[in-house]
């Protein structure tokens, strides 16, 4: 099919008024989409490609700057605040440059501050495996666009799982690279210390594809190495703590397909786990970070705000600067020594989600929402703490998705694509 076929086909899914489009896809590049595509077709009559992202569907969550454009956020507070973005972001500038197809801009969690992915106020879309659950958040709209057809590849943010969280619980790919290797100016800041901007899509090859562009690399064919021989830690302790049943089945089906392919499978006990949670136990880095971007707001126009993002931002506002000082300084030293306690493995290997999809309904009542919020995040943010990159792959099962994921050092982010996509032929097989 070419381009403009491949688009107007995701349009139409856009489009569709019983289907996700509306709650998915906050703007619609239609005019400029179909100038894309238009103009990548004709380049491949003629033989020329920009790169392995030429024609490609690709959405951008709503966060990204696009010129001349607000950008939301998933706020309506910042949509009414009304500043226009003087650029576009330099991934969105890569990701043109490549001649990729902007096909819109996605929801999200307001301000990228849960990783549940509901939205009081564009709405949330439903999960593409039970429409009544949530998509995972926060690039909600990412996931349920690239499931559903809307677009080929979408491009989130991951700052603390926002990227694996709802690729784990729509059953697609998604990685969150080494966070040094892609540009975040021109998006929309959380944690200016832990935001990474990474790929959801079905396969690993697409989102190794969409990493390339981003970082500005060239990218390789992914050459998938013999899985017979691999070293592949099992993080031990609280990873493994309090799977719900379908997680737990899926993530031992895994570890089975892995051993009988000959992968050096091995306890991996994570015992600076144990300094992770005493360094947040006084807040942690993030959250200081993300008051500091809309303490202003908070104070003049607070009641606007997602009442659960609200509550997360106001816990953050008695946090001493000595304390997150402290916690930047101690934080630096742990990521030295994880990556140390990492070097003897080729990957390391847990459930990316403890749990399964929640319902939207159930996350109505705010306690709920805090409690299960915190059990999304669990095992995704400790990757963004300690600074490695981090890939989710759908597990085989007949119930909910859910996710395995695959974790490496910092900088190793072309290994574990090459491992990852091993991984995922093992796993569709």
């Amino acid at each position: 099919m070419t381009a403009q076929e491949r688009l107007d086909a995701a349009l139409a899914r856009i489009d569709d008024p019983k289907g996700e489009g509306a709650r998915a896809c906050l703007t619609v590049y239609r005019d400029a989409a179909k100038a894309q595509a238009e103009a990548a077709d004709a380049r491949a009559r003629h033989g020329i490609t920009l790169g392995p992202l030429d024609g490609v569907i690709v959405s951008i969550k709503d966060l990204f700057d696009v010129a001349g454009e607000v950008t939301r956020a998933g706020s309506k507070l910042l949509a009414e605040e009304g500043a226009l973005a003087a650029a576009d972001a330099p991934v969105v500038q890569r990701l043109r440059a490549a001649g990729a197809v902007i096909i819109a801009k996605t929801n999200m969690s307001e301000f990228a501050f849960t990783g549940v992915g509901m939205n009081p106020h564009y709405g949330t879309p439903g999960n593409p495996a039970d429409r009544a659950r949530v998509p995972g958040g926060s690039s909600s709209g990412a996931v349920v666009a690239a499931a559903d057809g809307m677009c080929e590849i979408a491009i989130g943010t991951d700052t603390g799982g926002s990227i694996r969280i709802p690729a784990s619980l729509c059953g697609l790919v998604g990685y969150k690279p080494s966070a040094w290797r892609i540009p975040t100016t021109g998006a929309f800041p959380l944690s200016q210390t832990m935001d990474s901007i990474g790929p959801i899509a079905p396969s690993v090859a697409a989102c190794a594809k969409a990493d390339a562009v981003m970082a500005g690399e060239a990218f390789l064919p992914l050459e998938a190495p013999p899985l017979a021989g691999l070293r592949i830690g099992i993080a031990q302790g609280m990873p493994l703590d309090k799977l719900d049943e379908t997680v737990t089945k899926g993530f031992a089906a895994g570890l089975d397909a892995l051993k009988r392919a000959g992968a050096r499978l091995s306890d991996h006990p994570l015992p600076l786990l144990e300094d992770q949670a005493r360094v947040n136990s006084r807040g942690g880095v993030q959250p200081p970070e993300a008051f500091t971007v809309h303490r202003d707001r908070l104070d003049r126009r607070g009641e606007l705000v997602d009442p659960n993002v609200r509550a997360r931002l106001e816990r953050a506002r008695t946090i001493s600067a000595a304390d997150y000082i402290a916690m930047l300084n101690e934080r630096n030293a742990l990521v030295r020594r994880m990556d140390a306690q990492l070097a003897d493995l080729d990957v390391l290997v847990m459930p990316t989600t403890p749990i399964v999809a929640p319902t939207i309904d159930e996350m109505s009542a705010q306690d709920v929402f805090a409690r299960k919020n915190a059990m999304l995040l669990r095992n995704t943010s400790i990757w963004n703490f300690f600074d490695a990159c981090a890939i989710s792959l759908p597990l085989p099962g007949d119930g909910l998705p859910c996710g395995l994921m695959l974790v490496a050092r910092n900088g190793h982010d072309h290994r574990l694509f090459r491992i990852a996509a091993a991984v995922e032929r093992l796993l569709a097989a």
